[in-house]
């Protein structure tokens, strides 16, 4: 155990370096989350692909990671951050070798189910060791916002790379690319990271893990159908089924003698707060990426390759936003900056209420970074807050926790949001009668399928379909955005208020509890008085 870490004082050289071996398995666990878009069509025309197979590819890795996060935060708690970024880190390489030569669709869901069981062991492990290495707030706040950074530009640079590595080679590559970083990350990470776990004893509950991923995974495919189907019955039972089983997950953790989550954490203000922000703002982030895709593609006519690399260019925003809240939130209290950074989001949004057919790309793009960089910006600090509000040994399911949160901010945002412009998109589109019964329903199911009824249609019907279409979804951008403005105006209101007074003190003096400290060195004593509630009893119950 290093200095900084017995003492509480800054971190050194060593922690900078193994906090860029920390980026290498976060940045593809991102990747994989958007590294398909432009690989579906090889791998549909090599193996055969059914439309439902085609959905489970794309869905199996988000489901599977989403339900195992909880899991696996509270297993590396016990048996070790870095010990299960490692096991994490094997799996990943090898289920990446195994999507990139699978011989069938069934082949190929295997493999991405495995992936995410990797990435669910990867992303509350890199979180979790920050918070372990970084002890002074201030440098926690820029490595933090570090990890922020990597994780939102993993997500942006998926679909470039794809587009890329399949004009060059075969579709198994977009997989294949996973597997040098991941044996990069097994020589460095013994070398670099430091080994931390939790002083726990007692069995590992294993029935409160089928509880938890029973729990998330109905709730989320029930969301995502809805998005995708419209109301039906079988997604609300879902959802339904899935909320009852998280009941019973919390009662089970309120009186379990070893419980996966500490519901104490919730009693604290910057925790739940920073964990309801976080959820909104991934929300506000996913449902206008669906926008925003498809206006570059089908209104603008951008291939996905050029869509993809125009998407990138609120990333010279997005560099700045992370580094620059941190550096805010060192001088004032944080729930102001956290604050101010929704307010530049709605602002971003704001803009683009104001999107047409014929606006300039410079509207488009400059909506798009003020709304990237504030929630970015929302995003490190709400990260931050969470990791900080918690004793270390907790460090691993509170970013678990957060990790969930995500997943189901985004589902929300797809369904809540897309929802609400699906609905403006019929409410305002209106085709000449002289245009065939079955163009006009296909064209009212969504742009894309305006965009392909046209392409059966003659010249003239073909721009009347199209040109209908391409306003009324520029309307169902406008209003979506008007919702986004005000749910983000809303938010900074309330999160200032609730979090008002939370910001940590300047350094962390907190040891965290594992068993590696060397023998016959002194444990400093925590100042009591500077720790939450939940530090306070895990620190006297050691």
């Amino acid at each position: 155990m290093s200095a900084s870490e017995l003492t509480g004082s800054k971190a050194g050289r060593k922690e900078w370096i193994a906090l860029g071996v920390l980026a290498l398995p976060l940045l593809l666990v991102s990747m994989d989350v958007s590294v398909l878009y432009f690989a579906v069509p090889y791998i549909s025309a090599d193996l055969g692909v059914s439309a439902t197979q085609q959905l489970w590819i794309f869905d199996i890795y988000g489901f599977v990671l989403a339900g195992l996060l909880i899991t696996m935060g509270s297993l590396g708690d016990r048996i070790g951050r870095r010990r299960l970024l490692i096991f994490g880190a094997i799996a990943f390489g090898l289920a990446s070798v195994a999507a990139a030569y699978a011989q069938s669709p069934e082949q190929l869901i295997a493999a991405r189910a495995v992936l995410g069981i990797g990435g669910a062991t990867l992303m509350p492990s890199t979180l979790a060791l920050i918070r372990n290495m970084f002890h002074d707030a201030a440098q926690r706040g820029k490595a933090i916002a570090f990890w922020s950074a990597v994780m939102l530009g993993g997500i942006s640079l998926g679909p470039v790379l794809s587009g890329v590595l399949l004009e060059h080679f075969w579709w198994g590559s977009v997989f294949l690319i996973n597997t040098p970083a991941m044996l990069l990350l097994l020589v460095l990470a013994p070398l670099l990271l430091p080994e931390f776990k939790a002083a726990v004893t007692g069995r590992f509950d294993l029935f409160s893990s089928v509880l938890s991923l029973a729990g998330v995974l109905p709730v989320i495919w029930g969301i995502k159908e809805l998005a995708a189907h419209g109301v039906d019955g079988l997604p609300i039972v879902a959802i339904v089924v899935g909320l009852l089983i998280g009941y019973v997950f919390l009662r089970r953790q309120r009186t379990a003698e070893h419980p996966m989550i500490e519901l104490a954490m919730f009693r604290n203000r910057a925790f739940s707060g920073a964990l309801a922000a976080n959820t909104i703002g991934t929300l506000a982030l996913v449902g206008n990426a669906v926008f925003m895709t498809q206006y570059l593609q089908l209104v603008l006519g951008m291939g996905p390759l050029k869509a993809a690399l125009w998407s990138l260019a609120p990333s010279v925003v997005v560099g700045g936003a992370a580094p620059l809240g941190a550096a805010l939130a060192r001088k004032i209290d944080r729930a102001y900056v956290l604050g101010l950074a929704f307010l530049i989001a709605a602002a971003g949004f704001a803009v683009l209420t104001q999107m047409h057919v014929d606006s300039s790309l410079a509207v488009l793009l400059g909506g798009a970074g003020l709304l990237a960089g504030g929630l970015v910006m929302v995003m490190s600090l709400v990260t931050e807050a969470i990791v900080g509000s918690v004793a270390p040994e907790r460090a691993g399911s509170a970013s678990a926790l957060m990790e969930t949160c995500s997943e189901f901010g985004g589902a929300l945002g797809i369904a809540i949001l897309g929802s609400i412009g699906t609905a403006a998109y019929r409410h305002d589109l209106h085709l000449s009668s002289s245009v065939p019964a079955a163009a006009a329903d296909a064209a009212h199911e969504g742009l894309a399928g305006a965009t392909a009824a046209a392409a059966q249609l003659p010249a003239n019907l073909a721009t009347t379909v199209l040109d209908a279409a391409r306003h009324s979804f520029s309307h169902s951008m406008n209003i979506t955005a008007l919702v986004g403005t005000i749910l983000l105006t809303a938010t900074a209101v309330t999160i200032t208020l609730v979090l008002r007074g939370t910001t940590q003190t300047p350094t962390d003096t907190q040891t965290p509890t594992d068993t590696l400290a060397p023998t016959g060195t002194p444990t400093p004593e925590p100042d009591l008085a500077d720790e939450t509630p939940l530090a306070r009893r895990a620190v006297a119950v050691s």
